[in-house]
């Protein structure tokens, strides 16, 4: 097994992978990163929480649950009529409310802790109304990221636009300033590019929401009503806002999607600058950024894992000997 540095970790702190080979945990002891379990073999997993002690992993073929940290595993898909699982997210607030987001592109709730799955189907009506659709897949769109904050939620959908629901996920629309429409090209102004890779709330404002797009780093400060471009002429799936000061950003741009010249730029005036933090690399970009105590990780499109200390941003790779991540969790967040 590999160990890497990582002198900012707290001993003790466990991370929970979901890869293309199954689930791996791995766990910080004495300064350094150690493997300690793997299992689900040959489970394509595609994302991961953890809350409350219980584990859910959502795969191309359902999901799966472990209250013993990953030891074992009962399938979890009751009611989950498209079984290709995007992202799982949950309600910080609320126990036992999990939502899925698959491809097709639908949303499925879950208010017993994901015993039972819930079609919210006016979004296929959207999907089937405006013929969402993936440029490396036949699905019909896929919804691959949700925000959570009090009763508004927002949903990111590839290739389609973005989602907004404002009492707790029961209902959904197409927020104000997207059409719906999945052409691709320049939006109409103060529209947010359709191809939305990933959305984030920021705590202080349900109404301050960040989009990375296939057409640039999207800002709204009105609840998705309009937007503004702060990163233009890039290729975008990732974003990090601090909590504790939203104009402190954290993106994961590249020049296309095969991540050419993908690298890791902060801006702390809210996007209208950027500065560079590591070097752009040839075919590799950030797919997702997650925050565990004083790290910061980013799943990398190759499947590999980089750290940093969120106060140094002194990036390096972590965990080599675990390979095609696809997300990350730890218990106790989203």
């Amino acid at each position: 097994m590999a160990f890497e540095k990582m002198t900012y970790q707290k001993d003790g702190m466990e991370l929970y992978l979901a890869t293309s080979e199954g689930f791996v945990t791995a766990v910080a002891q004495n300064n350094e990163w150690q493997v300690t379990r793997r299992s689900l073999p040959g489970v394509n997993a595609t994302s991961i929480m953890a809350r409350e002690g219980v584990i859910l992993l959502g795969s191309t073929d359902g999901v799966w649950m472990s209250e013993d940290g990953g030891e074992t595993w009962q399938e979890r898909s009751q009611g989950l009529a498209h079984r290709h699982v995007r992202w799982l997210a949950y309600h910080p607030e609320v126990s036992d409310f999990e939502l899925a987001g698959t491809e097709p592109a639908a949303i499925f709730i879950s208010r017993d802790g994901g015993a039972n799955w819930h079609a919210r189907t006016h979004i296929e009506d959207l999907r089937d109304q405006f013929g969402w659709w993936l440029p490396y897949s036949p699905g019909a769109g896929c919804v691959r990221g949700f925000a959570v904050n009090g009763y508004r939620l927002y949903a990111a959908v590839e290739v389609g636009g973005l989602l907004r629901s404002d009492d707790a996920g029961e209902t959904w629309a197409l927020a104000a300033g997207s059409d719906g429409r999945p052409k691709f090209g320049r939006p109409k102004p103060q529209h947010i590019h359709p191809d939305v890779h990933s959305v984030e709330s920021h705590p202080s404002s349900p109404d301050l929401v960040f989009a990375p797009t296939g057409g640039g780093f999207y800002a709204s400060v009105d609840g998705g009503m309009t937007w503004e471009c702060r990163y233009d002429n890039c290729y975008v799936r990732a974003v990090w806002a601090d909590p504790a000061d939203a104009n402190h950003l954290i993106l994961g741009p590249s020049e296309g999607p095969d991540g050419r010249h993908g690298r890791i730029e902060q801006s702390h005036d809210g996007g209208k600058s950027w500065r560079r933090l590591t070097q752009p690399q040839p075919y590799n970009m950030v797919e997702r950024f997650y925050q565990a105590g004083e790290s910061l990780l980013a799943v990398m499109a190759n499947g590999d894992l980089w750290a940093a200390h969120l106060a140094e941003q002194n990036w390096q790779p972590i965990l080599a000997d675990v390979t095609s991540i696809n997300a990350v969790a730890h218990m106790g967040s989203a």
